[in-house]
C-alpha cells in the first residue's frame, strides 16, 4: 500500500485542501514553492504512463480538480504549474499517480 493510499484511507494524517469522490488534494510535506499541492486520484494507478482509455475520464477530472485547487489557493492571477512525474528518472518517488500544483513564486524553465 502506498503512502497516498494510506492518506486516502485516513491511516496517515495530511493537510487536506479539497476532496471529492474521485480525488484528494493535499499540501506537500516538502514544498518546492510557497504553494505546493498534490492532486491524488482515489483509484490506485501507478503512473500516467500506465493509464488506459478506461482512465480518460479520471485523468480529465484530475486536471479540473487541479485548476479548482489552484484558484482556491489564489494562484489564478499570477499563474501556476502542473507537474506529473513518470518513472524514477523523472523524479517519481511514490508509485501512485499524482499531479503537483506549484505556485506562489516565479517558476523557472526548464525545470531542474
Amino acid at each position: 500500500m502506498t503512502v497516498f493510499e494510506r492518506i486516502i484511507a485516513r491511516e496517515i494524517p495530511a493537510s487536506i485542501v479539497l476532496e471529492d469522490d474521485r480525488a484528494l488534494v493535499i499540501r506537500d510535506l516538502h514544498p518546492q514553492a510557497p504553494i505546493h499541492l498534490l492532486v491524488i486520484p482515489k483509484k490506485p494507478l501507478a503512473r500516467v504512463g500506465e493509464a488506459t482509455v478506461a482512465d480518460e475520464e479520471l485523468l480529465g477530472h484530475l486536471l479540473l480538480v487541479a485548476g479548482r485547487a489552484a484558484r482556491q489557493e489564489g494562484l489564478e492571477p499570477s499563474g501556476f504549474r502542473l507537474v506529473i512525474n513518470n518513472g524514477r528518472d523523472a523524479g517519481e518517488t511514490v508509485p501512485h499517480l499524482h499531479i503537483h500544483v506549484l505556485g506562489g513564486r516565479p517558476l523557472t524553465w526548464p525545470p531542474g
